[in-house]
């Protein structure tokens, strides 16, 4: 009885737990399997307290759901997963027959179709039904055996031919068959006083949970932008943070034949053409984010390749690429006014060869002074990621009313922030302890002396607003909200909204990194002193865009250590 009450206890609780974290992609086989699991298991356990033979036998009939019906929703919930198709009048035609098998069934104490006879004993104060097998049971063995039979070849079919599939699915779905039948084998022919079918189904769950917490990575074509793969001419292409393959679809596979080469989970840069394109964006994109855009030219095709994170949950898991046919455009702006269109296009190349110029300088100026510092290095490069991660999520609901060209130049001003310590005497700058009074005092100038320097830098430039924001970014980031900060002791509202956002980015950073004078602070220590210094150091207003792009920024900085 102890056995029955744990079985129907996790069923029960692994039930729920699918419940929580169902999605509208999840396969509704699988759906099917984890609401009869729960039914039979709570069947199993009422079985175990019946005192008479008509309570035994309903309880019987309402175990044998699993029987009729949970072998073929394995069977196809294996064929979905493994990718393999099953016309819709198959499908009713298995349901038709586990309902005609079901309707056997019931039959059970009123006519001998599949059970001859029927009758119990009391075993250690519970009811034993001994039971003769009707020819309906035998039919039962018959369409078990068929069902573990298809489930199994497509599982072999899978390993054998299929590279859009898994391995890690195709091993995990071996599981609850091989499991299942084990136990029903032992079951019926072995030793029928316990049944084993009862763990084996809490078994099956548990997979089946661990299969759909990956599978959704797999699933190109089901995500937020479905509407655009159905059309047929964008093509979809994802790969995990380790640059494994996770899939494509049919039009990204015409434009790069090479994914067909790949293997689902494997590591992408073992093609050459894949590593020379795909994988150098990818670099590039974690080089700088801004690098999201790419061209592809192929047999006198114009595409256009935009580069995003693909995010599960909130949480960055990879990269995903978004191909669409660029010609007919381009094709179209020539016939209008070619000579335009080329002055046009020569105009912008050469402005974004002076914009990249001058970015370039302005990197270089802060990589020079990031030389000086004591840190380890990088802090430019990480900052710069943190400030865009909170950004995804504060755009996510933009209450501030932001711009898109606001967002664009945060991430963009963000290098900028420290340029002051340029101006900062190498004796307090590479300092490896404490600072006196007066060296603190001088290690403050660097705020006031970076807007100096960022406002001669950025004269010259036309775009007014990036000019503020680099400004504000440098003057500003090391104020507290409290009004205790430096250099200007501003408070509240009257710090800049980028200077905000920038200081919990460059705080987080300095916690979580190594520096000459101190070890990395673990993530759970860093995330308490940042939650501590809501409505002091930080802005209030924005603590959940921080707790909500928390686990992107653990994930990034955990992507750096490995």
């Amino acid at each position: 009885m102890v056995y029955y009450y744990v079985t129907a206890a996790l069923s029960t609780v692994l039930t729920l737990f699918y419940a929580y974290i169902w999605r509208k992609q999840f396969d509704v086989n699988i759906t099917m399997i984890f609401s009869l699991i729960s039914i039979v298991e709570v069947a199993y356990l009422i079985n175990t307290q019946t005192e008479t033979l008509d309570a035994a036998i309903i309880c019987m009939k309402v175990i044998y759901l699993g029987g009729c019906f949970l072998q073929p929703f394995i069977t196809l919930s294996i064929f979905s997963l493994c990718k393999i198709k099953v016309k819709r009048i198959t499908k009713s035609l298995i349901m038709t027959l586990c309902m005609l098998m079901y309707a056997s069934v019931l039959t059970i104490g009123k006519t001998p179709l599949f059970y001859k006879s029927v009758s119990y004993k009391k075993v250690n104060g519970m009811v034993v039904i001994n039971r003769e097998y009707g020819v309906a049971h035998t039919i039962f063995y018959v369409m078990i055996v068929l069902f573990f039979a298809a489930g199994l070849t497509a599982i072999i079919y899978s390993y054998l031919k299929k590279r859009d599939v898994s391995r890690k699915i195709i091993y995990l779905l071996f599981m609850p068959e091989i499991i299942c039948i084990v136990s029903y084998v032992f079951n019926h022919v072995i030793s029928p006083e316990i049944e084993l079918i009862a763990g084996a189904y809490v078994i099956a769950q548990i997979v089946y949970i661990i299969i759909i917490s990956r599978v959704s990575l797999y699933n190109v074509d089901e995500n937020v932008i479905d509407s655009l793969v159905q059309t047929g001419d964008t093509g979809f292409i994802s790969f995990d943070l380790k640059k494994n393959y996770l899939g494509s679809n049919e039009t990204a596979k015409g434009i790069f034949p090479q994914l067909g080469e790949l293997t689902v989970d494997l590591p992408a840069s073992k093609n050459q053409y894949i590593k020379d394109h795909l994988l150098s964006w990818i670099e590039e994109f974690d080089e700088n984010n801004e690098q999201n855009q790419f061209h592809y030219n192929k047999n006198g095709r114009f595409y256009l390749v935009d580069l995003k994170y693909l995010y599960y949950d909130k949480n960055v898991k990879g990269y995903q690429f978004i191909i669409t046919d660029d010609t007919r455009n381009q094709q179209y702006i020539s016939l209008l006014d070619k000579y335009n269109t080329s002055l046009k296009e020569e105009v912008e190349k050469k402005t974004r060869h002076i914009v990249e110029m001058h970015d370039n300088l302005i990197l270089s100026m802060a990589t020079m002074v990031e030389s000086r510092d004591n840190s380890t290095g990088g802090h430019i490069r990480r900052t710069s990621k943190g400030v865009s991660i909170i950004m995804n999520e504060i755009m996510k609901d933009n209450v501030f009313g932001l711009s898109d060209e606001f967002c664009r130049d945060i991430i963009k001003a963000a290098p900028m922030h420290d340029l002051g310590k340029i101006a900062v005497d190498d004796a307090v700058l590479r300092k490896p302890g404490r600072f006196t009074d007066e060296e603190y005092a001088i290690m403050k100038t660097h705020s006031a002396q970076g807007a100096k320097i960022v406002r001669e830098i950025l004269k010259a430039t036309d775009d007014e607003q990036f000019k503020i924001i680099a400004e504000n970014v440098a003057h500003y980031h090391h104020e507290r909200y409290d009004g205790s900060g430096y250099p200007e002791g501003l408070k509240g509202e009257e710090i800049p909204l980028e200077a905000r956002i920038m200081a919990i980015a460059d705080v987080y950073d300095a916690l979580v990194s190594k520096r000459v004078y101190k070890e990395k602070m673990s993530f759970e220590k860093a995330d308490s002193i940042i939650m501590e210094g809501m409505g002091t150091q930080f802005d209030k207003a924005l603590e959940k865009y921080y707790v909500s792009a928390r686990p992107a920024l653990e994930s990034y900085y955990s992507s750096l250590e490995s």
